[in-house]
């Protein structure tokens, strides 16, 4: 770990800034940069409290304390090597307490590697800006909208009662006002209460409270957004570093701004300042403008410290982020599309349901060294989906999160190697 620091603070000359000498419940080495010109890559090592993780790698998503439809030892036999849970899902159910008298988020999962949970700030958005406007992550809609007041749910299907006219997610000053999607009931999350429950949760890494806004919201609000997440910024920091749990669990700080330059420059300049033990890349993107806004934000933020693009895990995201500087990634979607019968190869997705594979006796990816690949067929797998068995969707997801997994695993040992432009050349050619 760190070598002890001496207690004082130290204050830059901005008014968000808010440093304290401390000493980092994590450590972060980098092993190798990538060679390649203007590439911002490089390998290393992080280590937590419950053990190292060999960067860049993936994070997979148990969102519920959970990878669906798969155990922990199954997730731990795939590669991965560290799991992020949902601070605004476990909130909901079963409850921070509760996690809290089972041991935490390791004991609770089974899970005996390292953990992260966000910090609910996601849900700002989709239970606010983006409800009902099937405004995603990644948007390819460039049009500005004024898109935060304008949302209303009439009817929840099998959620409770009808209710009319509520909003699921309010931002107002202090924190966010929502409303459970499981029954309605009204719940309040401030940046000390996300910083709260993310310490009762107990994971080795936790997020800052932010908010993330859609690409599309107006150059005025980014503007106010950006200037209050820097704000809970500094308010999560304070709080999380005033508990007895700071020691052994780490706090990044989140980099938002929308698609702006300006603004992305800005919130990695002040976020940087503060004295976070590293860095989240934070907000939704449009698909042309992602590169630029993770360069940006990477040039700017400090070298020693991690860096993790929240909600991304495309492949042709993760050479991206790799290439320009991010060292983890998380994202639901290699788990989530699987359970929808469609499955990564190295020539591209395919989907399980069409009828060209029922008489498919090929495993999913003649080279791949995953479990369903050594086993079974794709004619076999094929037939689950249509007879909506369980297993279609565990024999599906062990694939496509080993296939992500491993990927960036590859890209690792490319930038050891000086051949990850090889790699990416490579791959991508055959994948799209």
């Amino acid at each position: 770990m760190n070598n002890i620091l001496n207690q004082r603070s130290v204050f830059a000359k901005s008014p968000f800034s808010y440093m304290l000498s401390f000493v980092s419940a994590i450590d972060f080495k980098i092993i190798k940069k990538m060679k390649e010109p203007k590439a911002l890559g490089r390998a290393g090592v992080l280590k937590t409290a419950h053990g190292k993780i060999q960067t860049p790698a993936f994070v997979a998503v148990g969102t519920k304390a959970t990878i669906k439809s798969l155990t922990p030892e199954q997730v731990k036999d795939l590669g991965v090597e560290v799991i992020l849970a949902n601070t605004y899902h476990l909130h909901l159910q079963p409850g921070e307490d509760r996690i809290a008298c089972a041991g935490g988020l390791n004991k609770i999962m089974g899970w005996n590697g390292p953990t992260m949970t966000d910090s609910g700030g996601f849900q700002v958005f989709s239970l606010g800006a983006a409800f009902g406007k099937n405004i995603t992550k990644i948007t390819k809609n460039h049009a500005e909208e004024i898109l935060l007041e304008d949302f209303t749910e009439t009817t929840r299907k099998n959620r409770g009662p009808i209710v009319e006219n509520f909003k699921p997610a309010k931002v107002k000053e202090d924190g966010v006002y929502f409303r459970s999607h499981i029954d309605g009931s009204a719940h309040y999350f401030s940046p000390e209460k996300s910083i709260e429950i993310q310490n009762k949760i107990g994971a080795d890494i936790i997020f800052a409270f932010d908010e993330c806004t859609s690409p599309n919201e107006s150059i005025h609000y980014q503007r106010e957004s950006l200037d209050r997440t820097h704000r809970w910024a500094k308010k999560s920091l304070k709080y999380h570093r005033a508990q007895p749990i700071s020691k052994k669990q780490a706090i990044f700080g989140i980099v938002q701004g929308g698609r702006h330059e300006e603004l992305r420059k800005k919130s990695a300049e002040v976020i940087s300042k503060m004295d976070f033990d590293g860095f989240g890349i934070g907000g939704s993107f449009q698909k042309v403008d992602m590169s630029n806004a993770v360069r940006w934000v990477n040039e700017i933020l400090p070298e020693e410290k991690p860096r993790h693009l929240l909600g991304i895990g495309e492949p042709e995201d993760l050479f991206m982020a790799v290439e320009n500087g991010c060292d983890l990634f998380d994202c639901v979607a290699p788990t989530r599309i699987a359970r929808t019968g469609q499955v990564y190869t190295s020539s591209g997705k395919i989907n399980l349901n069409n009828s060209a594979f029922q008489e498919d006796l090929s495993p999913i990816e003649k080279t791949c060294g995953c479990y369903t690949c050594k086993k079974y067929t794709r004619a076999y797998l094929a037939h689950l989906f249509r007879a909506d068995e369980i297993l279609a969707a565990t024999l599906a997801s062990i694939h496509n999160l080993y296939f992500i997994v491993n990927l960036v695993k590859k890209m690792r040992r490319a930038i050891l190697n000086n051949t990850f432009s090889k790699l990416k050349k490579e791959f991508l050619k055959k994948y799209n």
